[in-house]
């Protein structure tokens, strides 16, 4: 049977790569939501393993709504991502300074 603390380590595992790819890739807007949804996935896992060592079902009920939330957010940032290529050709992150002041 796998431990809980495996669990946590792949969790954070996961949790260090999607940060480490935020910070090394800030030039391309796909990665970077790649390694937000990455993130999301990171703290299911532990919810989902605490959930299942303490006996209840809070964590996983907890899971579905960060799910909720994030294919929310995942259906949101695509539709931002597409109308920016469509004006600027690009998804360079660097390209995007149509908001500054």
């Amino acid at each position: 049977m796998i431990s809980l603390s495996e669990y946590l380590v792949l969790g954070a595992l996961l949790f260090v790569i999607s940060v480490a790819g935020i910070f090394i890739n800030r030039k391309n807007l796909l990665i970077l939501l790649m390694c937000i949804e990455l993130m999301l996935l990171a703290v299911n896992i532990n919810f989902v393993a605490f959930s299942h060592f303490l006996g209840d079902v809070t964590g996983q009920v907890f899971v579905f709504f960060v799910l909720t939330v994030a294919a929310a957010e995942a259906a949101i940032g695509l539709a931002i991502l597409i109308v920016l290529f469509r004006s600027r050709r690009s998804i360079n992150v660097d390209d995007l300074d149509t908001l500054k002041g």
